[in-house]
């Protein structure tokens, strides 16, 4: 049986989750495993609150590849698996895991989805989901002060520090290995269309 695993990639706040849904709503009734990168954080429950507050969670290294590939492996054949749970409020992993069944489509979502080799690797289509720096920073500010709990300030501080440097060491370059750019500041149907035309062209594949 053929699978198909989708890698989406883009900035902070680029809309990577709006476009996630809509190529869900596109396939609806094809089992599909959603891996999203955000609860593959390192825990890091070692750390003082403080310490946490200035780690830089926009490096590759600030992820659990080992951990992320090895449930992409375990999808591929059939296999359910245990994702962590991770709060954005406390910077650490939380008790507890979330149960992810196979599908014949696994969906990789993350800013740096493209930015490992080893990820990249893996993938049958890989998508960049791009807008204009002002927007994502307007979204990102807006989430974060009304969903995560955070100051303005220490979101400001915090996009200047690591979010929008590393944005531009990792993320940005990684828009190259991206088989289809979609913005997401407007219309993308034809876009996403195209996605869902080579993922179900791969499924029919032996």
């Amino acid at each position: 049986m053929s699978i198909a695993i989708l890698g989406i990639a883009g900035g902070s706040a680029s809309g990577k989750t709006t476009v996630v849904n809509k190529i869900l709503h596109a396939l609806a009734g094809e089992p599909i495993a959603l891996l999203d990168m955000d609860s593959y954080y390192r825990d890091l429950s070692h750390l003082s609150m403080e310490e946490r507050q200035t780690f830089n969670f926009d490096h590759p290294d600030a992820i659990d590849n080992a951990l992320l590939l090895d449930h992409i492996d375990q999808l591929r054949v059939g296999e359910g698996v245990e994702k962590p749970v991770y709060s954005f409020k406390e910077h650490t992993r939380m008790p507890g895991t979330v149960r992810v069944g196979a599908g014949r489509i696994i969906i990789v979502e993350g800013i740096l989805a493209l930015a490992t080799t080893e990820l990249r690797a893996k993938m049958d289509v890989k998508i960049f989901v791009e807008a204009d720096d002002d927007i994502r920073f307007i979204r990102r500010l807006t989430r974060d002060v009304k969903e995560r709990g955070r100051t303005i300030d220490a979101v400001v501080q915090q996009y200047l520090r690591t979010v929008r440097p590393m944005h531009l060491t990792f993320v940005e370059p990684s828009k190259r290995y991206a088989d289809v750019i979609i913005p997401s500041s407007g219309p993308n149907d034809v876009a996403i269309g195209m996605v869902v035309s080579a993922i179900r062209h791969r499924l029919q594949e032996v």
